[in-house]
């Protein structure tokens, strides 16, 4: 049993006074294996099919899309802004996706999507779903990751998505991942995650190689925690101004995490940007958590404090995930200081 703990952190590192601009929140969520009903002959699917293991029925379908779509609303700004970006991973196809808006069009609120299928052999991509009255498309592509397992075959997995748009009128570019899982062992598995991060990390070069003042959002699934190896490898650029800020390193060592394995947190799900998030007139870093309010969460059992999932076995529990949404708040530059206010003061 372990217990639920601090959702959110105020950077202690950035001594500014909020105001009352306009923020944007920015949202990573893994969904866990949201599938349509259907049976893909091409993927691994066939557990969340009526007759599979799961008996994925309709019914339980739609449940857990409507659960999703429960999550995003209970993300929103004062009651008033949704999310106005959301990375998103496990999630099956083109369908899920649009099957998800049009649950939240009924919500009240109209969301874009940004996906393709990824050679992943069990069928989970990775995806952007993002507000078209507050973030305006203008390219985004998918980048294969190339890995072979140790009998020198293809070993498949998501795609490396990079969007690039304007965040009301501020460019930002957005990178979503979903690493390698630690299936077969952390260890042994840790190579492939070490390729995902050089991966990664080549994508973000290649931004700041365009302009070196873009600003830069990578969130996702890393299936590491802040402390290991292959975040310190996406952290460092080759110039130090190049590196990446991690906030939720010290989330971490607070043992605040994102989902629980034996009775331990980890901080799989992160969101790490480029240092001029921190300029107090750019586009800027406001707050940063993890999402994991009480209906989110196991209540009794062995599991109490766990993340309630959609299953525990392959008992249906009507939950969300295994994993908590982790965000980001956004606030506008602050306006230059008067230099004739300076000279008052002084």
């Amino acid at each position: 049993m372990i217990r639920p703990l601090c959702i959110a952190l105020f950077c202690a590192f950035l001594h500014l006074k909020v105001t009352a601009q306009q923020k944007s929140r920015i949202v990573f969520y893994n969904c866990e294996n949201l599938f349509d009903i259907y049976d893909d002959p091409l993927t691994r699917d066939d557990d969340r099919t009526p007759n599979g293991k799961f008996k994925w029925t309709e019914e339980k379908y739609q449940s857990k899309l409507h659960n999703i779509a429960q999550v995003f609303k209970a993300m929103t700004l004062s009651n008033k802004y949704w999310p106005a970006v959301i990375g998103l991973c496990e999630i099956e196809n083109a369908k899920v996706l649009s099957d998800l808006q049009n649950i939240l069009l009924l919500k009240g609120v109209k969301y874009n999507i940004v996906h393709q299928d990824s050679p992943d052999q069990r069928g989970i991509d990775v995806a952007l779903l993002y507000r078209p009255e507050v973030y305006t498309l203008l390219h985004y592509q998918f980048h294969n990751l190339y890995l072979n397992n140790p009998n020198n075959e293809r070993k498949f997995t998501r795609d490396q998505l990079v969007v690039s748009g304007f965040l009301n009128e501020y460019l930002v570019h957005f990178v979503v991942v979903h690493w390698p899982s630690r299936s077969g062992g952390q260890k042994r598995s840790n190579p492939f995650r070490i390729k995902a991060a050089y991966k990664s990390r080549s994508l973000v070069d290649s931004l700041l190689s365009l302009d070196h003042e873009n600003q830069i959002l990578i969130m996702g699934d890393f299936n590491d925690d802040p402390v290991n190896y292959s975040i310190q490898v996406l952290e460092h650029g080759k110039k130090f101004s190049d590196s990446l800020q991690n906030p939720m390193r010290i989330l971490y060592k607070k043992g605040i995490g994102s989902i629980a394995h034996q009775d331990r947190w980890h901080l799989f799900d992160q969101i790490l940007f480029t240092k001029n998030f921190l300029t107090p007139q750019r586009l800027r870093l406001n707050k940063i958590g993890v999402f994991n309010p009480t209906f989110m969460t196991q209540q009794k059992g062995p599991y109490r404090g766990y993340p309630l999932r959609s299953f525990s076995g392959i008992s249906f529990t009507n939950g969300y995930s295994d994993h908590y949404p982790v965000y980001m708040d956004l606030a506008e530059p602050l306006p230059p200081r008067n230099p004739a206010q300076n000279e008052k003061k002084s």
